[in-house]
């Protein structure tokens, strides 16, 4: 279960440590591919491949003559990667969706349950303070949630 909002630093190179108590269930048994792609938000999503696979094959099955499905494909799966964490715990993100999602040294990393979501600290703050949730537009799938 991957929880929590984490502050940290891209170094020069491109890469982010990942902190220790998320390792074990990325390096899995020998080291399990990690799958970092593009979210449509512009944020970057990280995902142990196990997690990423049924994922991919939803949308692969969606029409390529849909519009909105193709969009999605190419941003979900046109911007993929198969990563592994280095010996020292550290993911080098590509300079293709460092840029894409405007990263530069600080980001966040969010935890989504099944996954993560790495925002730039910038963009993640403009999320925090244009956050608001009107209890009278919850979806359906909302109705009778309580903490």
């Amino acid at each position: 279960m991957f929880q929590g909002a984490t502050s940290l630093n891209i170094d020069a190179k491109g890469r982010l440590m990942i902190p220790s108590k998320h390792r074990v269930s990325f390096q899995g048994n020998g080291g399990e591919t990690i799958v970092l792609t593009a979210h449509p938000h512009r944020c970057l999503l990280l995902y142990p491949i196990k997690s990423w696979e049924p994922i991919r094959s939803k949308l692969m099955a969606f029409s390529s003559f849909d519009k909105t499905a193709s969009a999605y494909k190419r941003i979900l799966v046109g911007f993929a990667e198969e990563l592994g964490l280095d010996n020292s715990g550290r993911l080098l993100i590509s300079p293709t969706l460092r840029q894409f999602a405007k990263f530069e040294k600080q980001v966040m990393l969010i935890g989504q349950g099944s996954h993560f979501e790495i925002w730039s600290r910038t963009f993640w703050e403009k999320q925090l303070e244009n956050l608001e949730v009107e209890p009278d537009n919850l979806s359906p799938d909302f109705q009778g949630f309580a903490l």
